[in-house]
């Protein structure tokens, strides 16, 4: 089992990182005063010394430890390595993202040192923004001189401060006003705050601060303790949690995440970067999510490029496995080109022109945020002329190779938020090519035989919905698709027609009173109770009554699909095995 130290906004999310694996963890916090709704995490609370930690841990079989707790509980994580080196577990350490240090900035490397900086620079009207825990530490500098305090509204809060013997005129409160307009209303010549990273609201209180015009004191946020005997490792983000965890703890998920071309094409480019800038080829290069999170990511090399073998997880990805390259060569402006195996875009509808390599947006720009300097980055995927032919990028008119792709660097296991975001770019290019009309299917097999209804249309306007019914319509929709012919095979049509818009096994299965009370319906008395597979329907159902039952299951299917489509005309077709098409 897992146990998580959380409380902060860094333990909410290292839940929800959690809770998507199904397996029971235990979320640890002092009070109960963090609103969390969990459902597989048992959330206790109550402040517990190392022997009481101890104790737990071995109750419940705690295997892996995440420290997602405040940057500043110093005592906490010292007593979390502690307890981690007594029952021999290993660490996460969920820590913030924290901007690069702003020299403009007073840096200080504690309170003592604030003090001293804050004296010496002449500062006699202060607004600390550190917190109530930090009214003690900061009490040589209150007595002499005029200062207010932001803290929580609430009951331990004004204990606290009362407590440290804080007067109570001076605090002010979250609840009621943000830093810039407490600035405005105190007129302080300075803020003090902590290094809290950009979920703890750095950077609107040195924003705030400088609209202000008045100086910034930053205590340095403290370094995570060590011990012999301890691993450690650190992410900041829920990505790099997932990965970290299915490494450590295996078997906690089911299934493991993988990495998007997008992804490793940064991580090749990152590392052939500094092997030409400095040299150095370094094993694993940390790579800057477009959520703003780090993780590391391994690399080879090769003459002249830098690689990444992309990792799919257990993600059904033909590209899984495959190298992909980069090689930089000195600019005086920053590009990014196309190589061997990186297709071409050759109709509109995309983020690029025609003849524009197919490095979609969020790569790109995952390029341009982690490479600073103006070099020429050249992708390039040996295998992917090859791998290509297994894509979508064919029927999109994407040639020459694979696209460069993901909008959050990460693939999770069967991911339905990738596919359908692959349906709404075929959409997208399908509306592009100038179709009157736009014909979805569930797959190449149903396609063929629809193709020969509609010899006119562009490639492009032929787009597969796999399971996704729903989701397809939907998108249609919003991009204004006024005509969709959508053909279906009757298993999938007998779970529509029930009302169901995902159809995909894992969420239904063919319900065969429905089917009978269809089967009624349209006049037929046939035993079904030995029915395996729909299909089977098509030999059962006598000739002369195959069209009236063809009528039913469409019309039924309509009812739920149609109003997805309000503005537009949905023609359906029920398709037969051997190419029968049937519509009412």
């Amino acid at each position: 089992m897992i146990l998580v130290f959380g409380g902060t906004t860094e333990g909410r999310m290292a839940a929800k990182v959690l809770e998507e694996s199904g397996a029971t963890y235990c979320y640890s916090t002092r009070s109960d005063t963090q609103d969390i709704q969990l459902v597989h995490g048992q959330h206790v609370t109550g402040a517990m010394e190392v022997p009481e930690m101890v104790a737990f841990c071995q109750e419940h079989d705690i295997r892996l430890i995440v420290d997602a707790a405040h940057p500043f509980a110093v005592n906490l994580h010292r007593n979390v390595v502690d307890l981690a080196g007594q029952i021999g577990v290993p660490i996460i350490r969920y820590d913030r993202i924290y901007p690069p240090h702003d020299e403009e900035l007073v840096w200080c490397k504690d309170y003592d040192d604030a003090i001293r900086q804050l004296n010496e620079q002449g500062i006699t009207r202060l607004l600390a923004l550190t917190g109530v825990n930090t009214i003690s530490r900061l009490r040589a500098y209150w007595q002499e001189h005029e200062c207010w305090f932001r803290i929580l509204k609430r009951d331990e809060s004004l204990a606290g401060a009362q407590k440290a013997g804080f007067p109570a005129d001076h605090l002010v409160y979250y609840e009621k006003d943000d830093t810039a307009s407490l600035i405005e209303r105190l007129h302080p010549q300075a803020i003090i705050t902590k290094e809290s990273g950009m979920s703890g609201g750095f950077d609107e209180k040195v924003q705030a601060a400088r609209q202000a015009s008045i100086e910034v004191f930053v205590v340095n946020r403290p370094d995570y303790p060590t011990a012999e005997g301890v691993t450690v490792s650190h992410v900041n983000g829920p990505h790099g949690l997932r990965r970290m965890v299915e490494k450590l703890l295996p078997e906690f998920y089911p299934l493991h995440s993988g990495l998007t071309t997008g992804t490793c094409a940064t991580a090749a480019a990152i590392a052939a970067t500094q092997q030409l800038l400095t040299g150095e080829r370094p094993t694993a290069v940390p790579v800057i999510l477009p959520n703003g999170e780090t993780i590391d990511v391994e690399v080879t090399y090769g003459d002249g490029y830098a690689s990444v073998y992309k990792e799919a997880g257990d993600d059904p990805d033909v590209t899984n496995g495959i190298e992909i390259r980069a090689s930089v060569k000195p600019s005086d402006h920053f590009e990014i080109l196309g190589g061997e195996g990186v297709g071409r875009f050759t109709v509109p509808g995309f983020d690029f022109p025609p003849g524009e390599p197919a490095i979609n947006k969020a790569p790109r720009q995952m390029l341009r945020d982690n490479i600073k300097e103006n070099v020429s980055i050249t992708i390039s995927v040996p295998q992917g002329a090859e791998i290509a032919r297994r894509t979508f990028n064919p029927r999109l008119g994407i040639e020459g190779g694979i696209s460069i792709i993901g909008v959050s660097g990460i693939v999770k296991p069967f991911s339905e938020e990738a596919f359908v975001a692959s349906i709404r770019k075929c959409m997208q290019v399908a509306k592009a090519s100038g179709s009157d009309r736009v014909v979805i299917n569930s797959g190449g097999k149903s396609e063929r035989f629809v193709k020969a209804q509609y010899t006119d249309l562009p490639q492009q306007a032929f787009v597969e919905y796999g399971n996704y019914i729903g989701e397809t319509l939907a998108i249609a929709n919003e991009l204004d698709i006024k005509n969709v012919t959508m053909g279906v095979m009757l298993g999938k049509a007998v779970k529509l027609a029930a009302g169901n818009l995902d159809t995909h096994s894992r969420h239904v299965t063919m319900d065969k009173e429905f089917v009978m009370e269809m089967l009624h319906e349209a006049g037929i008395d046939i035993d079904i109770s030995n029915l395996t597979l729909a299909r089977e329907l098509w030999d059962r159902i006598p000739a002369d009554k195959l069209q009236d039952f063809a009528t039913v299951v469409i019309n039924h299917c309509t009812r739920y699909c149609a109003p997805l489509l309000p503005d537009g005309n949905l023609t359906l077709l029920l398709i037969t095995d051997t190419g029968t098409i049937y519509n009412s």
